[in-house]
C-alpha cells in the first residue's frame, strides 16, 4: 500500500516526508522502495542504519533502449549464447574493478541525454587516452582496489569477517598512490571532493589490530595481532605457554613413573589426559584417576593436569571472547565511515570506467565523435565495434553514412543476404548509443545530435509459450516504434514484413515507411533494410527518402561481397548465389536457376501462372484447351480500361495485379 510504504520510508530515513528526495509524486516508485525496505528489514533481522536515503532517477536524462533493441543489438547478451561474448559489453569491458564493471553495464543500459554531462565523460576520456602512462599507473593501482561497495555494506550488514576487513585496508591503501596519480590530471570528473584523512586512519586502525593470516572465523580466536591490546596478550601468552608446561609435565611423569611410552594429550571431547600404554598400566601411580579405556591405551587425569586444563581453557575462552569484542570495536568504527567509503567506491567505479573508455579508444582507434544541434548523424568511415573484432580471415569494411532531418531522413538499403545490410544498421545503432554514453567510437570522424531513444525491429523470434507467431511478434514489435518513436529517435528496420506473403509484407513495408516519413511532420530518422525492391520507389514520392545498397560483383557466377554501401537502389537478391554459398545440393541450385530464368522472362502456362513445373500432363492440357473458348471475363476487362496508371503506385499496381490475377483465375473451371 501506499501509505504504508511512505511510513517505511520516512521511518528508515528519518525524515517528516519524501520531499526532499524528490519522490513524494511517485506512488509506484514509493510502493517499491518501501516495499524493498520491508524485504531487508523482514530478511535481515537487524536494523538497516546505514541507508540514509533514497536516489530518484528520471528517464528523460537517458536514451531509451528497451528491452527488445537491447536483445537486438547485443548489448550485454549474445542472443545465441546467453553469454557476453560478442557483445558490446564484452568488446568495451576492460574494467579492473568489479564496481567498475557493474557501473559500465549500467552506462551501456542508460547512455545520458545531458549533452554537459557527455562533454564531461569525452573530456575525462580524451585526457586519460593522451596520458597513457598515468592512466596505465592508475589502472595498475586499481588492482589493489576490492569490490568497495559490497564490502562496505557486508561489513555495515554484520556479515563480515576479518579477513573483509585485510580487504577494506588494502584497498584504502592504495588511495594514496591513486590520488598522486589522480594530480595529473585536470578534468573534472578525474577530481574526489570527499576527505578521506578519516579512512586513512582507519587504514591503520586495521593495520595495527587486524593479523594478515586471520582466520575465516571470528569466534575462536587468532585474529587480533599482540600488541594491541595488553589483556589480551597475557591470555595469549598463557595459552601460548601452556603448550610448554605440557612438555615439561610429560618429561617429568616419565621420569617419576619410569614410563617412556606416557604421552600427555588434548582432544575436544575430554579435554587434557595422560595416556599410558595397556601394557604400562599397572605401572601408573596411585593418584592417576582413569578418565577413559581404550584398546590398546589407558587414559588418566591427575589434579595438576586438571587444574592446569581449568586455567588454559578459561584464558583460550576469554581470548576468544576478548578478541570477537575487539574486532566489533573496529567494524563500528568502518560503519562510522560507511557513507565515505560508499562515495569513494563510487569515485572509483567511474574511474574504472573512464579509464577503461580511454584504454579501448587507444587500442582500437576509436576516436571522439561530435555533438550538434542542427539534427544529422554523420558517420565517416563507421565500423561495427563487434564484428571488426570477431572476422577472422577479411578486413572489416568501414562504411560512411548520413541521417537528417532533410534529404536523408530515411535510407531505403537493399542488397542481397550476407551483405553486412544488417551490420550497417546495427554499428550506426551501437555508435549512437556509444557516443552518449560518452564513450569514443569506431569511426574516422563523427558529428551527431542527441537522440532521444532506439528503436529496433531486426531478426525472427516467435513466443510460442504465448500464442503468438513470428509475424505477430514482428507486428508487435513495429506497433511498439509507430506508436512511440519522436522526432529525436532512431529507428532500425531491418526485413519488415517477411513472415507473411510478398503482398501483404511488401504492403505493410510501405505503408510503415510512409508512416515513418511523415510522423510529426518531418519524419523519424530511420534505417530500412528491406528485401522488397519495389520500395526504393518511394524516393520517387517522398522527399526525404534516399536508396542505398551494399555492393556486389558477380564473377564467374559467384557473388563477392564488396561490404560497401553505396547510392542507389538494386533490383537483385542474389538468394541463389547465396543459397550456393550456403551449401545448398547443385541439383537444387539449378533447378532453382531456371525456374527464376522462367519467371524473369514472363514464361507462363496456359493458365497463366508461371512455368514452375517441367511440362504439363495430358489432363491439364486438355482442360485447359476447353477452356481457350470461354468468353474472357467481363470485369477483368472493365477493371483494366477504368485504371488510372499515371496515379498509382507502385504498391497500388502490384494490389491490383494480384486482384486481376486471382480473377482471372476463375476463368478456367
Amino acid at each position: 500500500e501506499l501509505n504504508r510504504g511512505r511510513e517505511r520510508l520516512v521511518d528508515q530515513f528519518r525524515t517528516l516526508s519524501l520531499e526532499g528526495f524528490g519522490c513524494e509524486q511517485l506512488k509506484a516508485g514509493v510502493r517499491a522502495a518501501g516495499a524493498l525496505i520491508y524485504y531487508v528489514q523482514e530478511t535481515q533481522k537487524q536494523t538497516i542504519k546505514h541507508i540514509t536515503g533514497i536516489e530518484t532517477y528520471s528517464l528523460i536524462n537517458y536514451l531509451l533502449v528497451d528491452d527488445i533493441s537491447c536483445q537486438n543489438l547485443e548489448l550485454v547478451k549474445n542472443i545465441r549464447t546467453g553469454t557476453r561474448k560478442g557483445t558490446l559489453l564484452g568488446i568495451i569491458d576492460r574494467t579492473i574493478t568489479a564496481m567498475g564493471g557493474r557501473l559500465l553495464k549500467r552506462w551501456i543500459r542508460y547512455p545520458l541525454m545531458d549533452i554537459q554531462e557527455i562533454l564531461s565523460r569525452q573530456d575525462a576520456v580524451e585526457e586519460a587516452k593522451e596520458n597513457i602512462q598515468v592512466r596505465r599507473n592508475i589502472r595498475e593501482n586499481l588492482k589493489s582496489v576490492y569490490d568497495l561497495e559490497r564490502l562496505g555494506s557486508k561489513i555495515t550488514m554484520g556479515h563480515s569477517n576479518a579477513r573483509d576487513l585485510i580487504a577494506l585496508k588494502q584497498s584504502l591503501n592504495s588511495l594514496p598512490d591513486i590520488w598522486s596519480l589522480l594530480s595529473h590530471l585536470k578534468a573534472e570528473l578525474f577530481k574526489c571532493h570527499q576527505n578521506v584523512d578519516d579512512l586513512y586512519e582507519l587504514a591503520k586502525l586495521i593495520e595495527k589490530a587486524i593479523r594478515e593470516d586471520t582466520p575465516p572465523t571470528i569466534h575462536e580466536g587468532g585474529i587480533i595481532k599482540t600488541g594491541y591490546n595488553s589483556e589480551l596478550d597475557e591470555l595469549i601468552s598463557i595459552s601460548r605457554g601452556g603448550k610448554d608446561w605440557l612438555a615439561k609435565l610429560e618429561a617429568k611423569e616419565k621420569d617419576t613413573t619410569g614410563i617412556n611410552t606416557l604421552k600427555v594429550n588434548y582432544n575436544k571431547v575430554f579435554g587434557y589426559f595422560i595416556e599410558v600404554p595397556k601394557s604400562r598400566s599397572d605401572d601408573v601411580p596411585l593418584h592417576y584417576v582413569r578418565k577413559q579405556t581404550l584398546v590398546n591405551a589407558e587414559r588418566y587425569i591427575t589434579d595438576e593436569l586438571k587444574s592446569f586444563e581449568s586455567k588454559v581453557l578459561d584464558a583460550e575462552e576469554k581470548r576468544a571472547t576478548l578478541e570477537y569484542k575487539i574486532f566489533n570495536e573496529i567494524r563500528d568504527e568502518v560503519v562510522k565511515n560507511n557513507t565515505t567509503i560508499q562515495q569513494i567506491a563510487q569515485f572509483l567505479a567511474c574511474l574504472d570506467c573512464l579509464l577503461n573508455l580511454a584504454e579501448i579508444a587507444d587500442q582500437n582507434d576509436y576516436q571522439r565523435p561530435e555533438f550538434n544541434t542542427e539534427g544529422h548523424i554523420l558517420i565517416e568511415n563507421g565500423r561495427h565495434p563487434v564484428v571488426e573484432k570477431m572476422i577472422t580471415g577479411e578486413r572489416f569494411v568501414p562504411n560512411t553514412i548520413r541521417i537528417d532531418d532533410s534529404e536523408n531522413q530515411m535510407l531505403i538499403i537493399t542488397g542481397p543476404n550476407m551483405a553486412g545490410k544488417s551490420t550497417v544498421l546495427r554499428q550506426v545503432a551501437l555508435m549512437v548509443l556509444m557516443a552518449q554514453m560518452g564513450s569514443f567510437i569506431p569511426a574516422g570522424r563523427a558529428s551527431m545530435s542527441v537522440t532521444d531513444r532506439i528503436f529496433t525491429r531486426v531478426g525472427a523470434l516467435d513466443n510460442l509459450s504465448q500464442g503468438q507467431s513470428t509475424f505477430m511478434v514482428e507486428m508487435q514489435e513495429t506497433a511498439n516504434i509507430l506508436n512511440s518513436a519522436t522526432r529525436r529517435s532512431l529507428v532500425i528496420m531491418d526485413e519488415i514484413g517477411r513472415g507473411t506473403s510478398t503482398f501483404d509484407g511488401l504492403s505493410i513495408a510501405w505503408a510503415v515507411a510512409e508512416y515513418l516519413h511523415d510522423l510529426k511532420e518531418n519524419g523519424v530518422k530511420t534505417l530500412f533494410a528491406t528485401h522488397y525492391h519495389e520500395l526504393t520507389e518511394l524516393a520517387l514520392t517522398k522527399t526525404r527518402v534516399k536508396n542505398y545498397n551494399i555492393a556486389v560483383k558477380e564473377w564467374n557466377d559467384e557473388i563477392i561481397f564488396l561490404r560497401k554501401l553505396v547510392e542507389g537502389g538494386t533490383n537483385r537478391s542474389y538468394g541463389i548465389q547465396v543459397a550456393r554459398l550456403a551449401g545448398i545440393p547443385e541439383k537444387v541450385i539449378m533447378r532453382a536457376k531456371k525456374i527464376l530464368f522462367n519467371i524473369e522472362n514472363g514464361e507462363h502456362n496456359l493458365i497463366g501462372l508461371p512455368v514452375l513445373t517441367e511440362e504439363l500432363n495430358d489432363s491439364t492440357k486438355e482442360q485447359v484447351q476447353l477452356n481457350l473458348f470461354r468468353k474472357p471475363d467481363q470485369f477483368v476487362i472493365e477493371k483494366l480500361q477504368k485504371l488510372d496508371i499515371s496515379k498509382m503506385t507502385p504498391v497500388d499496381a502490384l494490389n491490383c495485379l494480384n486482384e486481376l490475377q486471382e480473377k482471372a483465375k476463375t476463368v478456367v473451371t
